[in-house]
């Protein structure tokens, strides 16, 4: 099954923000995949992705991203 293209920006209270970062963290140091539920649509991360970490500054903001890349199989 094909999914069709997402681009998704989803805020979240800080103590949701941090359970899932340290359910990303403890899924990462096990080497096991991970789950994730954004705007009603469950992804599941496999084990082999890719993590990056970007910075962009602009006139008035700042940004760090935490980046997750994969290819489906």
């Amino acid at each position: 099954m094909t999914k069709g293209k997402r681009d998704i920006e989803k805020n979240y209270p800080l103590d949701q923000f941090v359970e899932k970062l340290r359910r990303l963290a403890d899924a990462i140091e096990s080497g096991g995949r991970f789950e994730i539920q954004i705007a009603g649509e469950r992804v599941y991360v496999p084990a082999r992705a890719a993590f990056t970490i970007e910075h962009e500054r602009g006139e008035d903001e700042e940004e760090i991203e935490f980046q997750i890349k994969w290819k489906p199989q």
